[in-house]
Order: structure tokens, then C-alpha cells, then sequence
């Protein structure tokens, strides 16, 4: 009986592990930029979006305006830009836990 228990326990942790890793975000690159200026998305103003496996998601969790200048010569309605995200797609937005621009070589 205590065997069974023991391989029962052993079973639902390692399942539990691959669940993690299922769902764990990874850091990846992506291009970013005002959706409607850069990308062609429709919307209402300048807003923030990414651009991932060829397809543009606004963001939600950062705005355009925490990273400049979004009308400056380099800004985000001018220039397409790369950054580093963490975070995941839902309901066709990408929901960010990190973003940090890429500098520029």
C-alpha cells in the first residue's frame, strides 16, 4: 500500500513539472512598434505593439509612451524596433511581463 501511495505521488509531481514547463514563458526577441503607424493594425491612436512570427499583437502591461518618444526620429511611430519580451498571446494581444528595448548597433 505505502509503495502505491509513494508511485502515485511520484507520478502526479513529475506531471506536475511538465505542466510548468508547458506553460513557463520564454524570452524571446521581437520587432516592435506603433501598431497603426508601423504595423498597419487598425485602432484609435498610437499604441505599443509586437510583432511575432510575422504577426503584430498590440501589448498590454507597457504603453508606447513608457519608452520614448514614440514621434522622435528613432521613436516607436517612426522606426521599427527589436526588444527583448516575456509574455504570452491571449484573446490576439500579447500581454507582456517584461519588455526591454534592444540597443541599436
Amino acid at each position: 500500500m505505502k509503495k502505491t501511495l509513494f508511485i502515485a505521488f511520484l507520478f502526479i509531481g513529475i506531471a506536475t513539472q511538465a505542466q510548468d514547463k508547458k506553460t513557463a514563458e520564454k524570452t524571446q526577441i521581437v520587432e516592435t512598434a506603433c501598431g497603426e503607424c508601423q504595423f498597419g493594425m487598425k485602432g484609435n491612436a498610437c499604441d505599443l505593439a509586437v510583432r511575432i512570427d510575422g504577426k503584430a499583437y498590440f501589448v498590454d502591461g507597457t504603453t508606447i509612451d513608457q519608452h520614448g518618444d514614440a514621434h522622435a526620429k528613432d521613436g516607436f511611430c517612426n522606426a521599427i524596433r527589436k526588444a527583448a519580451v516575456t509574455g504570452k498571446v491571449e484573446n490576439n494581444r500579447f500581454k507582456v511581463t517584461s519588455f526591454t528595448l534592444v540597443k541599436e548597433k
